[in-house]
């Protein structure tokens, strides 16, 4: 397509960043104005893992008794490279009248269903609203069973209960130096979480702020948007709360409600959270272009854990408030957000703000892996400062 010349002359440095950014500008334009006048643009982008493209390159030398070419050759040998500025065109590109679409494409059988699928539904919505459809973004079909990124999460894992507690003191100790460095440096802080009801966000945050002094964060709960944020753009009340210079913001819940529970209970048309990929990911450019320090989490837990919990929620007078019928409803409809979640790391996981995907069956496992991400990440800022 279109996309090939730009990716290629920029993987091979033959083309600068501004020169790229002003062919994927020309593309923006290209595809506004064969949609403007009517045209379907569908985009598929099939992504396979650099073990999985070796292993297919072998085979065709194998399989098919021929010499790879001299693309396959060369390209092969810049997966990394290519990933990259492969990365930034689709983030670049993906807008609510020519969305991307992204396909696991390991297994052959699961990439031409959703392809299928995916070209299909889009021509019956086109088909159905000729005009009252253009820039809106229709729910991702699924092919038979529908394999996410979160099917991926080894839910086995689990912290050495006798070690757990020298960790998460070496793990804190480590973060409120950190902290402190960066507060020195002025470089600011945000940490989100997001997961199921009852995967432990909750938890996980008080490990992470009580290793950090008061004066230094804030907590911000997500709930219900009011009247007053209601009346702004979606995104202002969380820039409102972006740490100054040396602080730090925790969200517990975040602005992918737009994506997540806005997209699958319905308060925000496809339209709304088809564009939304694209708002969020240059929100997020922007706080790592100004240096800050990103960490976005998702902890994820097995609907069996999950029921488990709510159980022992329902049961303890402690723990009762914690358990709404929101809770049970929401849980009703694990595979339409276990769907909206693939699609929203699928879209949104970028080189600069990537998502850690957090087996947190086991929540102290959960816990260590949420402080060492958040060292690692204070680490790799401070280092290019």
């Amino acid at each position: 397509s279109w996309y090939t010349h730009p990716i290629v002359e920029r993987a091979y440095k033959e083309i600068s960043k501004d020169e790229y950014n002003t062919e994927l500008a020309a593309i923006n334009a290209l595809e506004r104005s064969l949609t403007d006048n009517g045209a379907l643009v569908v985009k598929l982008w099939f992504h396979v893992s650099r073990k999985e493209q070796k292993r297919r390159l072998k085979d065709i030398a194998k399989e098919h008794k021929r010499q790879l070419t001299p693309y396959e050759q060369a390209y092969s040998k810049h997966y990394d490279r290519f990933l990259k500025v492969s990365e930034v065109a689709v983030r670049a590109t993906d807008r609510g009248h020519a969305p991307w679409h992204i396909i696991d494409a390991t297994d052959r059988q699961y990439r031409e269903l959703m392809a299928g699928r995916i070209l299909l539904k889009a021509m019956r919505e086109r088909l159905a609203h000729p005009q009252g459809t253009r820039g809106a973004r229709a729910a991702e079909p699924r092919a038979g069973k529908f394999v996410t990124v979160l099917d991926k999460v080894d839910l086995s894992a689990k912290a050495d209960a006798a070690r757990y507690q020298d960790k998460l003191e070496k793990y804190q100790a480590k973060l409120n130096k950190l902290t402190w460095q960066a507060r020195a440096k002025k470089i600011s802080t945000v940490a989100m979480f997001e997961g199921w009801d009852a995967a432990g966000k909750g938890g996980a945050i008080r490990r992470v702020t009580a290793a950090m002094d008061a004066r230094l964060f804030r907590v911000i709960p997500v709930a219900a948007p009011t009247d007053e944020e209601k009346a702004q753009h979606y995104l202002w009340r969380f820039w409102r709360h972006v740490p100054r210079g040396g602080y730090v913001t925790i969200y517990d819940r975040s602005w992918y409600g737009r994506v997540l529970v806005e997209r699958v209970e319905g308060f925000a048309q496809p339209h709304e959270w088809g564009r939304a990929y694209a708002e969020i990911n240059e929100f997020e450019r922007q706080l790592t272009a100004h240096g800050s320090c990103l960490c976005k989490f998702w902890l994820h837990i097995s609907p069996e854990e999950q029921l488990r919990r709510f159980k022992e929620r329902a049961r303890l007078a402690h723990k009762k408030h914690k358990i709404t019928d929101d809770d049970w409803r929401n849980r009703k409809k694990w595979k339409d957000y276990a769907a909206a979640v693939d699609q929203m790391v699928a879209r949104t996981s970028t080189g600069d703000a990537p998502w850690t995907l957090v087996a947190a069956n086991d929540k102290k496992h959960a816990r260590l892996t949420v402080l060492k991400t958040l060292c690692q990440a204070l680490e790799e800022v401070l280092d290019r400062a």
